[in-house]
């Protein structure tokens, strides 16, 4: 493991301790396999079905507004209220393990600026990501028709996340920037970096419990080109939470991201948000260029990162 994530991958003292002074009800990798479980089914299956009750199967007609409405209570009673119940029930101790703790004021700067360098580097890998599947669906039959299943879950995604994000008003914005951004930061963080992975930190390694957290993560976003790219904002955002012990950590993050994405909408408009396996081969040099540009500037980052934690997050600059 290389230097700048060993602080990650060895347990510290904290650890022990938070061990010692819980004691599950349950086994914890158990109980982060049951949550997952739980919530896949209560929230994709259950709440898709629930859905089609609601609005039947022609959705382009039905109410954009209430379909808003579907998702925010969808994310409350199916993710973020299991996982505060599973705590609760097999812990005891919630505060502990969602990590409600407030950070330092020089902690979230810190992470954020982590979060305005990794943004550039996984566009710059999703463009060479989806120039290779373009070039090598061209080259091999069986990748093309995989590529055109892909294309047409991807179709779905996007369609019906554009569908949430037109606006006509101010006062639409914001209640869309709540619906999409606000909302799944605070239910997908408590749930995924709050209890699962702290689970996963009883019985194995922070750096494996943030691996595996954000392989789950990403997994459920259903976004068969965002799957990496997902992973890896999932594991930064386990990393945060992590080194912060604060759930409010990967929860601004959370939120900042979508945030960026719901404005990038805004501003592009649908076309190019449909347009998201798209990748013109003149911007291929641009691309790596940026691509192993902003690699080496997060690597970086988390060395000194890394080096100098224990400077941030001295108390009295606590939010």
């Amino acid at each position: 493991m290389s230097e700048e994530f060993r602080n990650f991958e060895d347990p510290p003292e904290k650890e022990d301790q938070f061990r010692n002074n819980i004691e599950p009800t349950m086994s914890p990798i158990a109980a982060a396999f049951t949550g997952l479980i739980v919530v896949f089914v209560l929230y994709q299956i259950g709440g898709s079905l629930l859905t089609l009750l609601i609005f039947g199967l022609d959705l382009e007609s039905a109410n954009v507004n209430a379909m808003r409405l579907m998702t925010i209570g969808g994310q409350v009673m199916f993710i973020l209220l299991p996982a505060l119940m599973f705590a609760k029930l097999v812990y005891e101790d919630v505060g502990t393990i969602i990590r409600f703790k407030l950070p330092t004021v020089k902690e979230v700067f810190a992470f954020v600026f982590g979060l305005i360098l990794i943004a550039p580097l996984l566009q710059s890998y999703l463009y060479l990501q989806n120039y290779l599947l373009n070039l090598l669906a061209q080259k091999i039959h069986i990748i093309q028709v995989i590529k055109n299943l892909l294309d047409s879950l991807d179709k779905l995604v996007t369609e019906t996340y554009s569908e949430l994000l037109r606006s006509d008003t101010i006062f639409e914005a914001s209640f869309i920037i709540f619906v999409v951004a606000v909302v799944p930061s605070i239910c997908e963080e408590v749930f995924f970096r709050g209890y699962v992975q702290k689970s996963f930190e009883f019985r194995i390694k922070p750096i494996w419990a943030a691996f595996v957290t954000a392989i789950f993560f990403a997994l459920y976003h259903f976004n068969p080109y965002g799957l990496i790219a997902l992973f890896a904002l999932g594991f930064f955002f386990g990393y945060s939470a992590y080194k912060s012990e604060s759930i409010f950590i990967p929860l601004i993050l959370h939120f900042l991201n979508n945030l960026i994405a719901i404005i990038s909408f805004f501003i592009v408009g649908d076309d190019e948000f449909l347009q998201s396996t798209a990748a013109d081969p003149a911007d291929l040099g641009i691309n790596i260029f940026f691509f192993l540009f902003f690699l080496l500037l997060f690597l970086v980052y988390i060395y000194i990162l890394n080096k100098n934690y224990d400077k941030l997050s001295k108390k009295k600059e606590s939010l």
